[in-house]
């Protein structure tokens, strides 16, 4: 009888080990990682106890320089590898829930493989455009399928940086690579 049941149970055990194996790493629509849409600040400590964690806040509304960038949390692995840069909605406030999530890791990586390794026709082939706007220094595309959105340095495309040239999809070249991967919680 143990002969018969335990091969089946290797399987399930096996099976299980796989799918939750990757999970720290995959990207969706509301998920990076294990942090989803309800993840709160308070929670990044818990969820990357083995990592460290750089605080960069700002002043919020009642500080001198109104024109300071947002709180960042910045996840470094221990050896130093820096995997997030993580913007809560609300600035100063432990029990905010995240607003966006700067990938700067390769071994990030959506179900289909999009990830910061990814490029411009890895990205058309399995992602959704819905569309692009230029910067001066970069083309932005919006993905709609992870609700994230991907620059591209004008550099890739072969233009002058600091240009005003709208950015068509089809002027981007096959090999353009990314420059930023953000994902969007809202």
């Amino acid at each position: 009888m143990i002969h018969k049941t335990f091969p089946l149970i290797l399987i399930i055990i096996s099976l299980i080990l796989s799918s939750c194996s990757n999970s720290k790493f995959d990207i969706a629509k509301g998920k990076v990682g294990h942090i989803t849409t309800n993840t709160t600040i308070n929670d990044l400590e818990k969820l990357f106890f083995k990592d460290s964690i750089v605080k960069n806040l700002s002043e919020g509304a009642t500080g001198y320089n109104y024109l300071q960038d947002d709180d960042e949390y910045l996840i470094f692995e221990k050896g130093g590898n820096h995997l997030l840069t993580i913007i809560p909605k609300e600035q100063l406030d432990s029990t905010s829930t995240i607003k966006s999530i700067e990938v700067l890791d390769s071994r990030y990586s959506s179900e289909n493989g999009l990830s910061l390794n990814s490029n411009f026709s890895e990205i058309r082939l399995n992602t959704n455009i819905s569309k692009v706007e230029t910067s001066f220094s970069s083309a932005t595309l919006f993905i709609n399928d992870l609700n994230a959105t991907i620059a591209i340095d004008k550099e890739e495309l072969g233009l002058k940086e600091f240009s005003v040239e709208k950015v068509t999809l089809d002027q981007i070249p096959d090999l353009a690579k990314m420059k930023s991967f953000v994902v969007w919680f809202n």
